[in-house]
């Protein structure tokens, strides 16, 4: 009995448990590379645009598949890249969506669309440091209206205007 199941039982050698090894090192490397182009991304915020939310250095980690899958939504804090220099990343908060109108008085934005002819203000609680504008902006099919919560220190879309669809990466 012990001779048939050495017959049929098969054994390793050392060449193939190596084998093994390298095909599921192989594939786990696949795998994590996968994962970070076209899943998940890691930034480093560089400067005080986004206070008090992000500060100066934080490490994020950035989805990228909502983007792909559905639509950004008012609020998303989006990392995008730089419409004048698409080399460099920027993170911004999303106020504005396609078809919109921006209206911004002082500190105080009103959102006028389809839904809200008449306008809203936004509830901004995250805004710490208020700032001085009088920007009106009518945003195209695919353009986003993005401002950084430390408004007096943001270069934004208040600076460059807004950021098409095609330049969001995630949130």
């Amino acid at each position: 009995m012990d001779e048939e199941l050495k017959k049929e039982s098969p054994s390793l050698t050392p060449q193939d448990n190596w084998d093994e090894q390298i095909r599921f090192t192989l594939w786990v490397i696949i795998a994590a590379l996968f994962i970070r182009f076209f899943i998940a991304q890691p930034f480093v915020v560089s400067g005080s645009s986004m206070v008090p939310t992000f500060q100066n250095k934080d490490y994020l980690i950035i989805d990228e598949v909502s983007y792909i899958l559905g639509q950004p939504k008012r609020f998303d804090v989006a990392v995008f890249r730089y419409p004048k220099d698409p080399k460099k990343y920027f993170i911004k908060r999303i106020i504005g969506l396609p078809n919109e109108k921006i209206k911004i008085v002082g500190s105080e934005i009103t959102i006028i669309n389809e839904e809200n002819k008449n306008g809203f203000i936004l509830e901004q609680p995250y805004v710490k440091n208020p700032s001085n504008d009088n920007i009106y902006y009518e945003l195209k099919n695919d353009e986003y209206y993005m401002i950084g919560d430390n408004r007096p220190w943001s270069s934004d879309s208040r600076v460059w205007g807004p950021v098409q669809k095609k330049f969001l990466i995630g949130r």
